[in-house]
């Protein structure tokens, strides 16, 4: 019995730890890696209150030194996706009637846990799993995930105080339900904290999940659920499943109780689960919800004002974090006629002094790949821009996979803005550079607008401020998440609520009030305090 109307603040934004030389922190991350190399891991699927094991078992390998063994996991089939299902919905009555506060506290002791016991576990898992240096791992596996969880609870709580007005003689209330039936999670490997939130923030609002992750993300999946089951979320709540995305498109969507996907990930895979659903809606209880966060091919534009240390800053960052690996990142970017010449030497002369190699040397601003895959497809990117003569590759292009999943930060300048590095997806250290007449910064906006299907980030570099004003008007539909003077990456839960358009995805902002609305379903209940005893109304009679 709930006594009492609940309310929990807005956070604060978790502190970054910088892992400073000599620091404890430092010591304490680079021990439990060690500890995490000599101890591999036999990691089960997690289905109502059992660990699967399997027949077959998949090699967990660090993409930047592809024959260390870190562990292996249990690939599932067909009637693992079904005893998912089965087991999410045999938890549902439970879960959706405890009480609000009950579900809030084991989500916000769960952020805790990672917050302190399990940091540097979730940290190295990311690290090591993911190829994500010691910065691109805190931010993420630790500072994002938590901050998802904190914020979603705040907002979650401001959503359930929206209620109607009550006009005299009566009540009226507005009870925001679970979606009816269960959830699935679709998560990429490139965020840990994505593939946290995309289970964690639909079972918030009170529904049950099954959670899919990429292969390349279970190392740190695994953990993730260890902390969700320590913090006491009930068996069946969340159930993590590894199986190939076609038997689990199969099974789920054609279910009657499927509810919803919460996806990110490709394009083209979103397009297809669409797709399916929309043949199978006659199958469902009820219409499911779609929300997807898809790709991007992210612009930076310099103005002719812009300062070029600013450029240059943003584009490195903004391109070659993580290798570029962000959906996010910098990708393509036009450069002012007055200004190219310097920002192009400057970001040669930097790009000099870039580290690669393993995220253990914390030295390192450059990592590996995540596997072959993607390198193959990177490469080919590459070797095609350098067999074409109407283009030149200025930095970097080359690679080495004898040991790991390395690619040089590299720089392609093109004479032609429909060169297809400036507008198809590479997901990779890769960034394509165009000079444009810097007295035809209006008409180039335009250019920037129509140059790809995506419409995920972007920024205008420019200390002009008129030039600023232009640019975010002209590309208001360019981008969801639109940043001035600054990288296109590293939005904020709770200062950049993030998502984009058009081809990449549907807007629903991750770590805001519009994502958790996705996830609920309202019910007005009105309640008449002294009923009506006659049918008739005052118009009826005469004078």
């Amino acid at each position: 019995m709930t006594i009492g109307t609940f309310s929990y603040p807005s956070p604060t934004n978790e502190p970054i730890v910088q892992y400073g030389p000599g620091t404890p922190e430092k010591a304490a991350l680079k021990k439990r890696i060690s500890e995490l190399k000599h101890s591999p891991v036999d990691i089960p699927m997690f289905i109502g209150g059992e660990c699967i094991f399997t027949d077959k078992r998949i090699a967990i390998n660090p993409p930047f030194e592809k024959n260390f063994f870190l562990g292996q996991f249990n690939e599932g089939e067909e009637q693992h996706v079904h005893q998912a299902v089965d087991a999410a919905l045999a938890a549902k009555e439970g879960w959706e009637n405890i009480s609000w506060e009950n579900r809030a506290h084991i989500f916000l002791k769960a952020a805790d846990l990672l917050a302190t016991k399990y940091r540097y576990h979730i940290v190295g898992t990311t690290m090591l799993g993911q190829g994500k240096n010691v910065y691109q791992a805190e931010i993420d596996a630790a500072c994002e995930f938590i901050d998802f969880i904190r914020f979603n609870v705040h907002y979650l709580s401001e959503i359930y105080k929206q209620q109607p007005l009550s006009s005299p003689g009566m009540h009226n209330r507005v009870e925001w339900r679970p979606l009816e039936g269960f959830v699935l999670a679709v998560s990429p490997f490139n965020f840990t904290a994505i593939g946290g939130n995309l289970a964690a923030s639909a079972a918030l609002c009170g529904n049950v999940v099954v959670w899919k992750p990429a292969y390349t993300q279970i190392y740190s999946a695994n953990i993730i659920m260890q902390v969700f089951k320590e913090a006491g979320l009930p068996d069946g709540v969340i159930n993590l499943i590894y199986v190939d995305g076609p038997i689990l498109g199969k099974v789920c969507f054609s279910h009657p109780d499927f509810a919803g996907v919460h996806f990110t990930g490709s394009t083209n895979v979103f397009n297809t689960m669409w797709q399916t659903i929309g043949q199978n809606i006659s199958k469902f209880k009820s219409y499911p919800r779609i929300v997807g966060e898809t790709g991007g091919k992210d612009f930076v534009m310099i103005h002719k004002s812009a300062n070029v240390d600013v450029a240059v800053t943003a584009l490195i960052r903004g391109a070659f974090e993580f290798q570029g690996q962000k959906c996010s990142a910098a990708s393509r970017a036009y450069l002012p006629s007055n200004l190219s010449a310097a920002i192009k030497s400057k970001l040669i002369e930097t790009l000099a002094t870039l580290k690669m190699g393993t995220v253990e040397d914390f030295t390192n601003f450059v990592n590996a790949v995540i596997d072959e895959r993607a390198f193959d497809k990177i490469v080919g990117f590459i070797e095609s821009a350098r067999k074409d003569s109407s283009v030149k590759i200025i930095a970097g292009g080359n690679y080495d996979k004898s040991v790991g999943y390395f690619i040089e930060p590299t720089v392609i300048e093109t004479s032609n803005p429909k060169y297809k590095t400036m507008c198809e997806e590479i997901f990779g250290p890769v960034l394509t550079i165009f000079t444009y007449d810097a007295e035809h910064f209006e008409e180039t906006l335009n250019l920037v607008d129509t140059t790809s299907p995506y419409a995920l980030t972007g920024a205008i570099i420019a200390q002009d401020r008129f030039a600023v004003e232009l640019a975010t008007n002209k590309l208001r539909n360019s981008a969801g998440n639109f940043y001035v003077n600054d990288k296109p990456t590293g939005a904020v839960v709770g200062q950049q609520p993030f998502g984009g358009a058009r081809g990449s995805g549907t807007n629903d902002k991750a770590g805001s009030l519009i994502n958790l609305y996705r996830w609920l379903s309202a019910r007005t209940v009105k309640e008449v305090l002294v009923p009506a005893t006659d049918y008739g109304y005052p118009f009826l009679g005469e004078v």
